[in-house]
C-alpha cells in the first residue's frame, strides 16, 4: 500500500473487525477490505451499494459471466490484483461454466459484451457490437463495468498486492457475502458527492498533482512509489492524496459510462 493510512488510518471498529478476522482466518487482511473500511462515506458506503447489485443481484448474466467481465476490465488496466481475483472468482462462481482463459467457452452475448466493456474501458464505446444483445443486458454489464474501472484504478494507484493466502480466503468471502459488508463497518462519517468531488479536479490543477491525477485517469498501471512521494514531498498530506485519487478514479470512469450510455441509445 502506497498511503500508510490504508495500513494503520482506521477507526476502532474497523481495526477491531480487521484484527478478529485475521486471526480466525489466519491471513493478512486484504488491501480492497482496508481501502473500503477507510473513511467508508467517503467512497466504501456508495460504491457498495452499485456493486452488490451489479454483481450478485438478479441480472441477464449469471455471476460467473459478471466475475467474466470485471476480469476483462480489470485486463484493460493491467491491474494484477485484479486480473488474479476475478479469474478465481470466474471459477468459484461457476464451477464449470466458463474457461476465464478461453474466450471460446462464453457464449456468443457474452462475447460481443465483453468486447464493449474492454472499449468502455479505453474510452472507446462501439454500441455496433452489443446490437444483438438485449438492451437490459447491455445495461447490467456497463454497471459492472463502471465498478471495476473505478477499483482497478485505485488498486493500480495504491498498489495493491495479493499476499499469501489471500485469494483463497477473499474470493471465497467475497462469493460467500455477495461483495456487501456489514453495515456498522460502512455507516461511519458523512456520505461525500464523489461526482462533485471528481468534477472540480480540473486542468487548472497544480503539479505535481495535475500529472498524478492524469495518470490515474488515463493510464492507472504506470502510478509509481515515486509519484505517491513526489505528492508528500510537495506538501500534500496522505488524506488529501487519498480524495484526490478516488474522485479521479470516479470521474474517469463515470465518462466513459456516461460515454457509453449515449453511445448506446444512438445506435
Amino acid at each position: 500500500m502506497r498511503l500508510s493510512i490504508l495500513d494503520h488510518g482506521h477507526r476502532r471498529r474497523a481495526k477491531l473487525f480487521m484484527a478478529l478476522t485475521a486471526k480466525r482466518s489466519g491471513v493478512a487482511t486484504p488491501d480492497i477490505v482496508k481501502l473500503l473500511l477507510y473513511r467508508p462515506g467517503v467512497f466504501a458506503r456508495p460504491l457498495l451499494e452499485l456493486t452488490a447489485p451489479a454483481m450478485r443481484g438478479p441480472s441477464y448474466w449469471t455471476a460467473a459471466e459478471r466475475e467474466y467481465l470485471a476480469m476483462a476490465t480489470a485486463q484493460v488496466h493491467e491491474c494484477p490484483f485484479c486480473v488474479v481475483t476475478h479469474t478465481e472468482l470466474v471459477r468459484i462462481a461457476g464451477p464449470g461454466e466458463l474457461d476465464p482463459e478461453d474466450p471460446a467457452s462464453a457464449r456468443p452475448e457474452l462475447r460481443a459484451v465483453r468486447t464493449f466493456v474492454e472499449g468502455v474501458s479505453r474510452d472507446r464505446a462501439d454500441a455496433a457490437v452489443v446490437a444483438a444483445v438485449p438492451p437490459h443486458a447491455v445495461a447490467e454489464a456497463l454497471r459492472v463495468n463502471l465498478v471495476w474501472n473505478i477499483v482497478n484504478r485505485l488498486a493500480n494507484a495504491f498498489g495493491f498486492v495479493l499476499r499469501e493466502g489471500q485469494l483463497e480466503t477473499g474470493t471465497r468471502s467475497l462469493h460467500r457475502f455477495g461483495y456487501r459488508f456489514p453495515g456498522f463497518l460502512i455507516a461511519e462519517g458523512p456520505r461525500t458527492d464523489l461526482a462533485a468531488a471528481a468534477a472540480r479536479l480540473g486542468d487548472d490543477l497544480p503539479e505535481p498533482l495535475r500529472s498524478y491525477v492524469t495518470t490515474v485517469r488515463e493510464a492507472s498501471s504506470r502510478v509509481t512509489d515515486a509519484d505517491v512521494e513526489a505528492l508528500k514531498t510537495a506538501g500534500y498530506r496522505e488524506d488529501e492524496i487519498f480524495e484526490a485519487t478516488v474522485a479521479a478514479a470516479v470521474g474517469a470512469a463515470l465518462r466513459s459510462f456516461e460515454a457509453a450510455k449515449r453511445a448506446v441509445r444512438a445506435d
